[in-house]
C-alpha cells in the first residue's frame, strides 16, 4: 500500500508518504488538482516527520547508544552551605554495541558534584550504571549546570540539566519562657526560635544561665528543617527577690530573656479567728472544728500549739506539723464545763509564716441543766361518781411522805413538774376528785431518776 497522501504546495507537486516504507514517490497527474494541496509545506514536514524520527533511531540502534534515565536534575530550595539529598541519573547502555563514556565534565556553577562512575566507562548493549550528583551553595541564589557525558554513540554526548536554589538558613531569633516571673522552687517551658527553618544539618544553640538558681542545658539543637527547639530552665527556691537572664548564643548571633525570682513565704490562713460555743449546758461536751490552710508559696511548719481557758481542749493537730503549699489541717476544740458561768479562752500557733503566732479567740458560757418531769395518765372509765380533776402526789424515792403538787385539781390528764433537783430519785402517784371533793384511791406510782 503506497501513495496515500497527496499534497501540493504553489501548484508544486509533493512526494507522496509511503507509511509502510517511508519513502516518497510522485502521485500520478489526475490528482494533482487534490483539495490537499493547499497545507502547505508544514503539513508535509508534520506528516513526514515521524517517520524520519524512527529511521534515526533505528540508525542508532545499529551501533553504540546511551540512554539517561532523565536528562534533567532539580534540587529545588536547599539551605546555603548545606549539602541536599543526592540524586541519581541511571545511564543504559542502549544500543547494539558497546558504549564507552570516556569524559565528563559539569559546565557552570561549581555547587554540583557528580560521582559513582570511573572514566573511561564501557557498558555493554543493556548494562547500566548510576551516576550520583550532589548540591553544596556556599553562596544564596539560584544555580545551574550542564553535565556533559562524551561518549561514542552517534550524538557524541549526552548532556544533564542540573538546577538549584541556595536560600539563606534560619539564624537565631530570640529565646524566651512561659512565664517571666517563678516563686519558689519550679520547671519553666522555654523555647530558642529561628529566622527560618534551619538547615539539613540542624543548627546547635548555646545556653547560659546568670543565676546559679537556674540551670539550663549548655546548648539544645534545632532539628533540620525546623524552626525552633524547646528545653526546661529548672528554678531553686531563693530568699531574696532576684533577676536570671538566660541567654542564647548560634552562629555569632545572642539573644537574652530575663527571668524574675520570687522569694518562696510561708503562710497561714485559718478558718475562723474566733471560736463561740453559746450555752453548753455543765458536763455535756460540744465540739467546733478551725480549718488550718497552708496558704504561701512555700511549706508551713507549726512548731506549737497550746491552748488556754477552763473547760476548753483541743485535738487533730500535733506540732510539728508541716503543710506544703495548698494542704490544710482540721484544728478540733471542746468546751467541757464544769461550772455554770461565761469562759473565754485562745488556742495558740507558732509557726514559721509571717508574724509567728496565730491566735483563735475561744467563748461559751456554762450552764446547770434544766430538768423537769412529764407525767399523763389515763382517765378512769365508768367511775361512779363524775370525776371534776386530778391531784399530784410526789415523794423522794424511799421516803413515805407525798407531797401535793398541784394547789387545785387539774382537770387535763397530764401534769409537769418542774421542781425537780439534779441527781434525785422521785416517786408518783395521782388521785381523782369528784364534785364534792373526794378524793379516789391512789393510782399506781411512776418512779424517776434525774441525772
Amino acid at each position: 500500500m503506497d501513495a496515500i497522501f497527496d499534497i501540493s504546495f504553489m501548484g508544486r507537486e509533493l512526494p507522496a508518504c509511503d507509511d509502510l516504507s517511508k519513502t516518497c514517490s510522485a502521485p500520478d497527474a489526475g490528482r494533482r488538482r487534490s483539495k490537499l494541496r493547499r497545507i502547505g509545506l508544514l503539513a508535509t514536514v508534520l506528516l513526514c516527520l515521524p517517520f524520519a524520527m524512527r529511521g534515526v533511531a533505528h540508525a542508532e540502534a545499529n551501533g553504540p547508544a546511551l540512554t539517561l534515565s532523565t536528562y534533567s536534575v532539580a534540587f529545588g530550595d536547599v539551605a546555603v552551605d548545606t549539602e541536599a539529598p543526592p540524586q541519581t541519573v541511571t545511564l543504559t547502555s542502549s544500543g547494539t554495541a558497546p558504549v564507552t563514556i570516556s569524559a565528563a565534565s559539569i559546565a557552570g556553577a561549581g555547587a554540583f558534584k557528580m560521582s559513582g562512575i570511573s572514566l573511561p566507562l564501557t557498558l555493554n548493549p543493556s548494562e547500566t550504571a548510576t551516576l550520583t550528583i550532589s548540591f553544596d551553595a556556599a553562596t544564596v541564589g539560584a544555580k545551574g549546570a550542564n553535565l556533559i557525558l562524551t561518549t561514542n554513540g552517534p550524538a557524541g554526548k549526552a548532556v544533564i540539566l542540573l538546577t538549584g536554589t541556595a536560600a539563606s538558613a534560619g539564624s537565631l531569633a530570640g529565646v524566651s519562657c512561659g512565664t517571666g516571673s517563678i516563686t519558689g522552687a519550679a520547671t519553666d517551658a522555654c523555647t530558642v526560635t529561628l529566622t527560618a527553618a534551619a538547615g539539613t544539618a540542624g543548627l546547635t544553640v548555646n545556653l547560659t544561665s546568670s543565676n546559679a538558681a537556674v540551670t539550663v542545658p549548655a546548648s539544645v539543637k534545632v532539628a533540620a528543617g525546623a524552626t525552633s527547639a524547646a528545653f526546661t530552665a529548672t528554678v531553686s527556691a531563693v530568699t531574696t527577690a532576684q533577676t536570671a537572664t538566660l541567654t542564647a548564643t548560634a552562629g555569632g548571633v545572642t539573644k537574652t530573656f530575663a527571668l524574675q525570682l520570687n522569694a518562696a513565704v510561708p503562710g497561714l490562713t485559718l478558718g475562723a479567728t474566733s471560736v463561740s460555743f453559746g450555752d453548753v449546758n455543765l458536763n455535756t461536751p460540744a465540739t467546733q472544728s478551725v480549718t488550718l490552710t497552708s496558704s504561701g508559696t512555700a511549706a508551713l511548719t507549726i512548731s506549737g500549739a497550746s491552748i488556754t481557758g477552763t473547760g476548753f481542749s483541743m485535738s487533730g493537730v500535733s506540732a510539728p506539723l508541716t503543710l506544703n503549699p495548698g494542704q490544710a489541717a482540721t484544728l478540733e476544740v471542746e468546751f467541757d464545763p464544769t461550772a455554770s458561768g461565761a469562759v473565754t479562752g485562745a488556742v495558740t500557733l507558732t509557726s514559721n509564716a509571717s508574724g509567728g503566732t496565730a491566735t483563735v479567740a475561744l467563748s461559751g458560757t456554762g450552764q446547770a441543766a434544766s430538768y423537769e418531769v412529764q407525767l399523763s395518765w389515763d382517765a378512769p372509765s365508768n367511775p361512779s361518781d363524775p370525776v371534776v380533776g386530778y391531784n399530784v402526789y410526789r415523794a423522794v424515792s424511799g421516803s413515805t411522805s407525798y407531797q401535793l403538787l398541784n394547789t387545785s385539781a387539774t382537770a387535763s390528764t397530764d401534769y409537769t413538774d418542774s421542781t425537780v433537783a439534779d441527781s434525785t430519785a422521785y416517786t408518783y402517784y395521782v388521785e381523782s376528785v369528784d364534785a364534792e371533793g373526794n378524793q379516789s384511791a391512789p393510782s399506781n406510782t411512776y418512779n424517776v431518776t434525774i441525772p
